[in-house]
């Protein structure tokens, strides 16, 4: 399940989504979620607001591309990735990932590199605002050293 809406999502709905039969057939066990919230701070910086656009049809397209190459992967059940865009406060949530699989090792693998590409693949564009004025985020050097480790990692 993919999903880029402006509403916010439930954990427990989410939770209990990832481990239902239908989308869990094989009722796996180890079941890892992933939530990333809205800083209220960025570079020492008090943020007031976070603002994310993302090209509609492409984003989504990525997403399901992230999401088969993690189960291509990792034997894992279909991941559920819900990304927030619009205007966002700080402590907002803004990010889901829930990851199913018959052992943890997996899960968290999978889940890690699902937010590592998510970061650097997916056309996303974010800008903060905080007391000099909004900013473009520019693209972190840390997210693709993060993502570039599943290109040289071969244990799996």
């Amino acid at each position: 399940m993919i999903s880029v809406q402006t509403a916010d999502f439930d954990i427990a709905t989410l939770y209990q989504q990832i481990t239902a039969r239908e989308n869990n057939p094989l009722g796996y066990g180890a079941i890892i979620t992933f939530v990333g919230k809205v800083r209220d701070f960025n570079l020492e910086q008090e943020v007031s607001a976070l603002s994310l656009e993302h090209y509609p049809g492409m984003t989504e397209k990525t997403l399901a591309n992230i999401s088969q190459q993690a189960m291509e992967r990792w034997p894992i059940a279909t991941p559920i990735i819900i990304h927030r865009v619009g205007e966002l406060a700080p402590g907002d949530q803004i990010v889901y990932i829930g990851v199913a699989s018959a052992h943890r090792k997996a899960a968290f693998e999978a889940c890690e590199f699902i937010i590592d590409f998510l970061k650097t693949k997916a056309p996303f564009w974010k800008k903060e605002s905080n007391a000099d004025g909004d900013n473009w985020l520019n693209e972190r050097e840390s997210d693709h050293q993060a993502a570039d480790k599943w290109s040289q990692d071969t244990s799996e």
